[in-house]
């Protein structure tokens, strides 16, 4: 079946924190800037999802739903087929959205004034999430290698070994910079935490959007002992465009760790609502050719970023992301600080792409930007001919 990706689709009216013309108001002084940072895509989820949903919604009640034994069988399938990782449905725990499953982690396995890994730059609510909840950040920065970035496993392991640390936070794909972590590494990272008795919270909700022709390592693959001690955060969320539909399932294999997590949800009394539960289903069993059709089309969105960038932008540095479809864009050829990047940004290119600063990398002097190309190809192609045409405006064009 053909998937009409090019589609513009007009979400103007639609209550979306990316295009409301009240929030763009609220968050750039005017609806003028494309939207592209916020992470969410601007295609139609796949059919039989669309279809699942209408069903759902025809039915006229909208009850309390619960975890079904299809909603936890649709999540072990796709792991399975998906990753190779064959989990029991009682592994699973149903959270609305990873985030907050990132919080229970910090809040069970840490007190305040302890310290939690976060590597740096990286999704930046983690900053919030440990710093709200009175712990500190124990910052393993990564290292940009021409474009490419790697581990600092030497001081990884020198803030493992700090009685204070008790929690990492891993990004795997990693957001922003794209990357796929491999087996190797993350042996590395497993090895290092269980040997200092940290808790390893892994963050895959982009482990579906894989660009490149290697394969996603799940972090509870690499060995029973490495994983003793680990918390996997997944969601068909990102890869079918269902955030507004606040589904997520935690999988914890170890039965301890994940009774503790499921005592502190408890008081909550959350389930998966009646549409997130249709959606999965429809996602996880019927809707794999969609997805190898969104990734073909994204593959292609970010070899166009690539070619626009070498043949209208040198100066800007971008390397097609392994994972995401996110393209974390560095500016810092064009001397511009922090301040002056954002307002070329919003002012004079007119394209709304997320801040480097927030990833981390504040004090430093960041020089990057975040932009969301899960979007027609020609919305894409118009953000970008906005940030040459003002970067030409400035007399900056060409090697």
């Amino acid at each position: 079946m053909r998937y009409d990706f090019d589609e513009i689709i007009d979400r103007t009216e639609a209550i979306s924190v990316k295009w409301s013309p009240e929030l763009r108001r609220r968050m750039y002084g005017s609806e003028e800037p494309i939207p592209m940072g916020i992470a969410d895509m601007d295609f139609r989820t796949s059919p039989a999802v669309a279809r699942a949903v209408r069903d759902r919604a025809a039915h006229e009640t909208y009850g309390y739903a619960y975890a079904s034994g299809e909603y936890l069988e649709a999540c072990v399938n796709w792991q399975k087929r998906r990753h190779g990782w064959e989990i029991k449905p009682e592994w699973i725990t149903y959270t609305p959205g990873v985030n907050m499953a990132l919080v229970c982690a910090i809040e069970i396995r840490t007190e305040p004034g302890d310290n939690v890994i976060i590597q740096s730059p990286v999704y930046y609510p983690y900053f919030d999430y440990v710093r709200g909840l009175g712990r500190g950040v124990a910052l393993n920065k990564l290292v940009n290698n021409g474009g490419r970035y790697e581990m600092n496993f030497e001081e990884l392991e020198r803030l493992a070994k700090d009685p204070k640390t008790k929690l990492m936070i891993l990004c795997s794909p990693h957001n922003p910079v794209g990357r796929l972590w491999t087996r190797e590494e993350l042996e590395t990272v497993g090895r290092i935490c269980a040997e200092n008795g940290v808790t390893v919270a892994v963050d895959e909700i982009h482990s579906d959007l894989i660009l490149s022709g290697d394969k996603h390592t799940v972090f509870a693959t690499l060995s029973e002992e490495l994983v003793r001690d680990s918390i996997i955060c997944t969601s068909p969320s990102k890869t079918f465009n269902l955030a507004g539909l606040l589904v997520s399932d935690i999988i914890i294999p170890n039965d301890g760790l994940r009774a503790d997590f499921q005592k502190r949800m408890a008081p909550y009394y959350l389930w998966p609502g009646c549409f997130g539960s249709a959606a999965q289903i429809a996602a996880y069993d019927e809707s794999e050719d969609w997805l190898e059709a969104l990734l073909e089309y994204l593959r292609g969105n970010a070899r166009f970023i690539a070619d626009f960038i070498a043949e209208r932008m040198p100066r800007v540095k971008y390397r097609v992301p392994e994972a995401t479809y996110l393209a974390w864009l560095d500016f810092r050829g064009l001397g511009m600080n922090d301040e002056e990047l954002w307002s070329f940004m919003l002012h004079e290119a007119k394209v709304a792409t997320d801040d480097g600063v927030k990833f981390g990398l504040d004090g430093e002097g960041s020089g990057y930007q975040r932009m969301n190309f899960a979007c027609p190809r020609a919305r894409l192609a118009e953000a970008l001919e906005r940030i040459a045409r003002a970067l030409e405006a400035r007399g900056v064009s060409g090697a």
